[in-house]
């Protein structure tokens, strides 16, 4: 799943696809890279994040999301508003990637007719002041009880479940200690067979490891992916596309064994 942030301010790529034109030539990118799906975004979730209103989130994305439908690829847009959500499925997109895990009921009512995807993920929170001092008495439990009831939430609204995966919301109301056990410990928190999307690209439980700004975590973050799709990730989420594959297609080799012919 490749990232397409049409904004001013995310945490790593902020301002530099917020025109139109410059977004569309990114995810074109994205996709000759080796991109399955394209994630788009038009207001930033970074830690600290300001809100921004309707109108302008949909003004920023319906563009996008128009100019891409040629492309025969997956579009995943990153919203957590029911407004926004109803608009762009009206446009074409395929999948609503909700970093609210779909607690407003107003949000499960806007899905719940289509036959969009949606990945449900876990946020203690909100953008604006998560990061301040998360807490958790059962790491683990809390998760899980959290996706659990909103997977409930949904299936109870008609939703099947080949409709739904699930993201345990690395960096979003977490410590780095917890980013790392939940990555580590996915069994921990599975619920049925929902596949899981990691998106863990650049973060900044990376970027506490190795020590590097946003744009030098590459390397940290291929490990952090590959680790992920170890244990069990059906979709990463990342910036670097192409040496995500490559790292991917390798890991796959060492795994499945290649044919020399």
């Amino acid at each position: 799943m490749g990232i397409v942030n049409v904004t001013p301010d995310s945490f790593s790529d902020g301002n530099q696809y917020i025109q139109t034109d410059a977004a569309i030539a990114h995810a074109q990118q994205l996709v000759a890279e080796g991109a399955d799906i394209l994630d788009i975004g038009g207001e930033s979730t970074r830690p600290g994040a300001e809100p921004v209103s309707v109108q302008e989130e949909l003004r920023r994305l319906l563009p996008v999301i128009e100019a891409l439908r040629e492309l025969n690829i997956p579009l995943s847009v990153d919203t957590f508003k029911p407004e926004v959500m109803r608009a762009v499925l009206d446009a074409g997109a395929d999948i609503i990637n909700d970093i609210a895990g779909f607690r407003d009921p107003a949000s499960v009512a806007a899905v719940a007719d289509s036959s969009c995807g949606l990945c449900v993920m876990h946020m203690q929170g909100e953008p604006k002041t998560m990061q301040k001092q998360p807490h958790y008495d059962d790491l683990y439990a809390e998760v899980r009880q959290f996706l659990l009831q909103r997977v409930q939430a949904l299936r109870g609204a008609g939703v099947v479940p080949e409709r739904i995966m699930l993201d345990p919301g690395l960096g979003f109301g977490k410590t780095v200690a917890h980013n790392y056990s939940l990555l580590r410990d996915l069994a921990a928190i599975q619920i049925e067979s929902y596949p899981w999307l990691i998106g863990l690209s650049r973060k900044s439980m990376i970027g506490h490891v190795v020590n590097r700004p946003p744009q030098q975590r590459l390397a940290g973050s291929l490990a952090g992916m590959l680790a992920a799709v170890a244990r069990g990730a059906a979709v990463v989420r990342v910036h670097d596309v192409a040496e995500s594959a490559d790292a991917l297609r390798v890991w796959q080799a060492v795994e499945q064994g290649i044919n020399d012919e």
